[in-house]
Formats: C-alpha cells, sequence, structure tokens
C-alpha cells in the first residue's frame, strides 16, 4: 500500500524587499529572499511531499500570478492561495484575470490580509459578505489570516457564504504565550466558528505566537487539543508558515512538535483534511 502524501498546508516564498519585513527590527531574521530551493531543502529534511504556498503579503495580484507559473513548475507545490482585497473596485476583473491564467487549476484559494484591517467586524459588514458571494463564484476557499477579536466577525461571515469553505489560518492567532489566559479568550471567540460545517482550520502559526526563545510543545498542546475537540482532525491540517516560522523554530521541529503534542502523525492533519479542502487531486 502507498503512503499517504504528507501536505503542509501553509507556507511562503519571498524576496527580501517585500514592504512588511522592514515593518518592524524582529522581521530581521527573516529578511532575505526565500525561494524553491531553500524551500526543497525543508521539506527533505522534514519529510514532506506536497505543499500549499500561499500569498505573503505582497498585496497585489502580481504575486499570485507570479505563484501560479511557480506552482505549474514545481512539483511539489500542488495549489495557491492567492491575494485578493475583498473591498478592490476592480475585484471581479481581478478573478477574471486569475481564471484565465494558464495554471488557474493551481489556484485552490483566495486570501484578504484582514488581520491588518482595524475594524473586528470588518467580515461581517455588507461589503465584504457579497465580494466573498463573489468569491465562491470562482475559487473553493477562502483563508482566514484574523486576530482573535476578529474571529466572531469569521463566524457571521460563514454563516452568510454557506457555499464557501473558509479556511482559518494560524488557528485564528492565539495568544499562546499568554497561557491559560490567552486560551480561554481563544477559546470563546473560535467555538462559534468550528460550529460552521464550512470552516476547517490550519496547525499553523502558533510557534510564533508562543514565546519565540523558550516554547515548548506542552505550550502549544492545550491550544491543538481544543482545537481537535472544536473541529475534530478531519477539519483540521498541518501548516509550517514557513518562513515565518524561522523567527522561533526550524521548518522540522515544528513539524516534530506536532507530531509530539497530536501522539502520532494523523494521517487527516497531515495530508487527507488539505487535499480535501483544497481539492488537491483535481488539477
Amino acid at each position: 500500500m502507498t503512503a499517504p502524501l504528507v501536505i503542509d498546508a501553509h507556507h511562503h516564498v519571498w524576496t527580501a524587499d517585500y514592504p512588511w519585513l522592514a515593518s518592524k527590527p524582529e522581521f530581521a531574521p527573516i529578511r532575505r529572499d526565500y525561494g524553491v530551493a531553500d524551500l526543497r531543502a525543508n521539506l527533505k529534511a522534514a519529510g514532506v511531499d506536497r505543499t500549499v504556498l500561499v500569498e505573503a503579503g505582497w498585496g497585489h495580484p502580481s504575486e499570485t500570478v507570479e505563484f501560479l507559473h511557480l506552482a505549474g513548475a514545481v512539483e511539489e507545490i500542488a495549489g495557491v492561495v492567492g491575494h485578493i482585497d475583498l473591498l478592490d473596485p476592480a475585484l471581479s476583473n481581478t478573478l477574471l484575470r486569475y481564471d484565465n491564467h494558464p495554471r488557474a487549476r493551481y489556484l485552490v484559494g483566495l486570501r484578504d490580509q484582514v488581520q491588518e484591517r482595524p475594524e473586528a467586524d470588518f467580515l461581517a459588514k455588507p461589503e465584504a459578505i457579497q465580494a466573498l458571494k463573489t468569491l465562491a463564484q470562482h475559487v473553493p476557499t477562502f483563508d482566514l489570516v484574523v486576530r482573535v477579536d476578529q474571529l466572531p466577525a469569521a463566524a457571521e461571515a460563514a454563516a452568510a457564504v454557506p457555499d464557501l469553505v473558509f479556511v482559518l489560518d494560524h488557528l485564528g492567532k492565539p495568544q499562546v504565550r499568554d497561557g491559560d489566559a490567552g486560551l480561554r479568550a481563544w477559546r470563546a471567540a473560535v467555538a462559534p466558528l468550528a460550529k460552521r460545517p464550512n470552516v476547517s482550520a490550519k496547525l499553523s502559526g502558533l510557534v510564533t505566537e508562543a514565546d519565540w526563545h523558550r516554547w515548548t510543545p506542552a505550550d502549544l498542546r492545550p491550544f491543538v487539543q481544543t482545537a481537535l475537540e472544536l473541529f475534530g482532525p478531519d477539519r483540521l491540517m498541518f501548516g509550517s508558515d514557513w518562513p515565518v516560522c524561522e523567527l522561533a523554530s526550524t521548518y522540522t521541529r515544528v513539524k516534530d512538535a506536532l507530531t509530539e503534542v497530536l501522539g502520532r502523525t494523523d494521517p487527516d492533519v497531515f495530508g487527507g483534511t488539505a487535499a480535501k479542502v483544497y481539492q488537491l487531486g483535481e488539477q
């Protein structure tokens, strides 16, 4: 029997000139080019077969177009979650541009940098809901990169657009470094979202919400176990959040920590859920 593919559902590539990398001095360690050669070295070391390449904050459709070309040329990249601005007046034109790309089959989802928007209720606003309904006609998924205070609005959006699958990045960025207090605040906010059947979540980005220098798998365990309780393994997927994770960890250590917390390499979490949600076998 062939072993199931191990899939990293969330990683990036970028160049050192991405503006956000210069926005905070603590980002200096990752302010450099990260390309396919770097990715492949980490995948080999961690035993990962395929990946989903996620927009990295360039903030322009040109990044998505470039990533689609990359996905068609790099076997390991099975899909792309591209950039979208839900308030873009030219939203329909941007979506048509993506639809007409010769490698459009690799576009498995879209993402708006909602975490950078000041409003906690942004995703529940009528204009955002309408944009999400438009997206549902073009792509199967929308990635939620949101803060904890934005989770209630995300639940409203998921309820309002049932034909779109929502994927919660980084479990909604709980404050792992705050321990029990962070866990309680996050659990209360994420539970209504987890009740929506059209929502899945990524066990990703947790190490950078923990103490970068002193975190252990034990710090992550309560958050992962709560996610298992609320979503179940068939709606959870492993994501490295590489290279962002290098602020706190190596790629391999992230994967090993999740394996330790789960107690095994769960076939859903480490591949099955991502393949199903992102329709990776259907390019």
